[in-house]
């Protein structure tokens, strides 16, 4: 048994479509458990679209470009207008009117009900359009094989509750068919609501389908040609890393690289089930693979850019240290504020902190940590990570910009950069 997983990129058109079913078709001789992502940049979409119900603002351009986006694909992959998948698609989209206007909800509740369901409709065209090519498979419902606490949006999983249910539905299906096709990023609480499990949270669901299960291997299709040594968005020249352990693609993906979801390789380690990583481009080609050991022996530099940071230096208002107990109640402050942390640095004196920029809490971080203490900070600055470094590697990527900070050991350099 194999799990695949399709990122968002790899169905953003009626032709991603079409190659993502022509690569299943290639690996149904054993069974395949499929999870797909939202379509394209679907997810941002419906976050703008709460959003602007949110400030009051006109809803119906966004609505209809995310309802027209998906009506457009449909159209070229099913060109009979009585397809069951048009009916499916308007009952979705009649959910997704009545989740986006419930203002008075919870906003975190609201969230999951309604941007949980950019993977109800790419999962059910994938499906229907699997069917369509005479590749017999079975669309679930994820909400009843995933099951989670009521955390909305970081929902938590209760693993052994999953397992069961995973076990059971899977089952039941590989009974008939050799192909389940269900939808990542999203599980279910008890009361059978959808539960998001974090940003970029599609990988850790095919992770739990593999823990789960106890698969042979995870393939994630990705838009590159495997695991690569940097992002070729901000860096150029970079390498394919052929094989990585476990514990270096944790080490990586602790510090930001967004190939693989931080959370989705610890329980593939604990199974030891190898992930991967191959260009839905060019299926044919090798990818890299993630293993308990592997034979490589030199270390190529790795680099992780992380836009977007904020540098908050933190001084006592009085002659007072910055000791355990006002540390404490700084991370308290950071936590209570959704703000994450990625370098800490401190003195005697100060306690200075690099963070990503979350602007819908950064305003009342810095009021709540001025009440007790001097605040600095700068903003729209870069947090640069070099793994197996050298002193030549450092120099060529600062080049003439400013380090307002930087921390190293004997494997990992960490510079925060201004632009």
């Amino acid at each position: 048994m194999q799990v695949f997983k399709f990122g968002g990129a790899s169905v953003d058109s009626a032709k991603g479509v079409q190659n993502v079913c022509q690569i299943i078709a290639q690996h149904l001789d054993k069974p395949l458990v499929v999870v797909v992502s939202a379509m394209g940049k679907t997810t941002n979409a419906l976050e703008d679209l709460l959003a602007a119900n949110r400030e009051k603002r006109d809803t119906m351009p966004i609505y209809n470009q995310i309802r027209g986006y998906h009506f457009q694909i449909v159209n070229e992959l099913f060109p009979d207008k009585s397809h069951r998948i048009y009916s499916e698609l308007e009952s979705v989209f009649f959910t997704m009117m009545n989740s986006y206007k419930l203002s008075e909800e919870d906003y975190d509740y609201q969230y999951d009900q309604m941007v949980g369901l950019g993977e109800v409709l790419s999962s059910k065209i994938l499906s229907y359009y699997l069917q369509y090519c005479e590749i017999p498979n079975k669309w679930v419902d994820v909400k009843t094989c995933i099951a989670t606490d009521s955390t909305f949006r970081e929902g938590k999983v209760n693993w052994s509750k999953s397992e069961i249910q995973i076990r059971e539905v899977t089952q039941n299906v590989f009974s008939e068919y050799n192909c389940l096709v269900t939808q990542g990023f999203i599980g279910g609480d008890d009361k059978g609501r959808m539960v998001t499990l974090g940003r970029e949270g599609s990988d850790y669901s095919a992770a739990i389908f593999a823990y789960c299960l106890n698969v042979e291997n995870l393939t994630i299709w990705k838009d590159v040609p495997g695991f690569l040594n940097a992002d070729p968005r901000y860096f150029k020249d970079t390498q394919k890393l052929d094989e990585i352990t476990y514990s270096e693609a944790i080490e990586l993906a602790y510090y930001g690289a967004t190939i693989i979801h931080p959370k989705s390789i610890k329980p593939l380690q604990n199974r030891r089930i190898p992930l991967i990583v191959k260009s839905f481009k060019n299926p044919d080609a090798e990818g890299s693979i993630i293993l308990n050991e592997t034979s490589e022996k030199t270390k190529i530099p790795c680099y992780i850019c992380k836009p977007k940071q904020v540098l908050i230096s933190i001084y006592p208002k009085d002659f007072s240290f910055i000791a355990e107990q006002n540390m404490s109640y700084i991370f308290f402050v950071f936590a209570e504020n959704n703000m994450k942390i990625n370098l800490i640095q401190n003195s005697a004196v100060s306690f200075t902190v690099c963070a990503d920029e979350n602007k819908q809490h950064f305003g009342d971080l810095i009021e709540a940590l001025s009440n007790n203490f001097k605040v600095r900070y700068n903003d729209n600055l870069e947090l640069l990570t070099i793994r197996h470094y050298s002193e030549n590697d450092i120099k060529n990527v600062i080049g003439d910009r400013t380090v307002l900070l930087e921390q190293r050991n004997r494997t990992t350099a960490q510079l925060v950069l201004s632009k």
